[in-house]
């Protein structure tokens, strides 16, 4: 069950990254109609005003999908057949097929509306919320059906769950920098109407106050002594980070070139997991131990 939750965690940010290359390659309409890629044809044909390659970089990430079910699929039959059977594991397993559905609906909306920016943005972040549930597809599977035992105290977990939604809305920024930036996925798709050094600005402040959000959390997790295991998960969040930041700043100051854009979205997938594996380690559910067997009545001497 877990080598199959951490699948899934690889194949949901693996997708985000492949659709960021026919972003960048400008292959968003290779396949111009869903769920066929030609009117009347499946598969890439030869068409004029489409080049070969172009349909092959759109053609194949729709392929990945299919890999993407599989293992979303493999992911819920392995909760239903563990035992005893654990409610929030197969709600959680449940999620991943369901998720990969709606996305596989969301960009065939995509390309039927020509790549429109908001609706690419989207795409993009609900990948990132099927990558943060995989994660915890992840804890879940080392999980038991016990009552969960929090780790830290209520404050401290409050401030986790802040610096979550922060992150989240650096992660919508993030979307719109891109929506207004160069690379539309075909050149005829309009951008976002606004300057990109606007949506940068505000997406490079929302991600200094999310790293403020982590020093703070930093000190509350010494005050409180938490567990070794979260120290080095927040340890790992931000490292990570920092990272991204870097890699942020770089792309922006080489102009968005097409290699970095795909790499920064691999970092936002990187973030979002080590964000959900903090996240996870906050709370364990241990498992419920068998009830002990019945002893026999112990015999007595009747006396004969």
């Amino acid at each position: 069950m877990r080598v199959l939750a951490v699948a899934a965690v690889v194949a949901q940010a693996g997708i985000a990254v492949t659709g960021s290359v026919v972003r960048v390659t400008g292959s968003g309409l290779g396949c111009p109609t869903w769920p066929e890629c030609f009117p009347g044809s499946l598969v890439p044909t030869p068409h004029p005003e489409v080049e070969p390659l172009t349909q092959w970089i759109e053609f194949g990430n729709r392929l990945l999908t299919g890999v993407v079910v599989l293992v979303a699929g493999a992911c819920f039959l392995a909760a239903l057949g563990t035992r005893p059977r654990r409610a929030r594991l197969t709600r959680l397993a449940l999620v991943q097929p369901l998720g990969v559905i709606a996305q596989a609906v969301i960009g065939g909306g995509v390309v039927l509306l020509g790549l429109v920016w908001w609706s690419v943005s989207v795409h993009l972040l609900v990948s990132m919320i099927l990558v943060w549930l995989a994660m915890q597809l992840v804890a879940a599977a080392s999980d038991g059906a016990g009552p969960p035992r929090r780790f830290v105290p209520g404050p401290v977990r409050g401030l986790v769950a802040t610096s979550t939604a922060v992150l989240a809305a650096v992660l919508v920024a993030g979307s719109f920098v891109t929506a207004a930036g160069p690379h539309a996925g075909d050149a005829q798709t309009p951008r976002l109407q606004v300057g990109v050094e606007t949506v940068a600005q505000v997406h490079a402040e929302l991600l200094v106050g999310y790293l403020g959000l982590l020093v703070g959390l930093g000190f509350a997790l010494r005050a409180v002594a938490a567990p070794a295991r979260v120290l080095r998960r927040y340890a790992v969040l931000v490292a990570v980070v920092l990272a991204q930041g870097l890699l942020g700043g770089i792309q922006y100051a080489l102009g968005v070139p097409e290699v970095l854009v795909s790499l920064h979205v691999l970092g936002a997938a990187l973030v979002t997991v080590a964000a959900a594996a903090m996240w996870a380690a906050l709370t364990e559910r241990p498992a419920v131990p068998a009830p002990a067997p019945a002893r026999a009545p112990a015999l007595t001497d009747s006396g004969a």
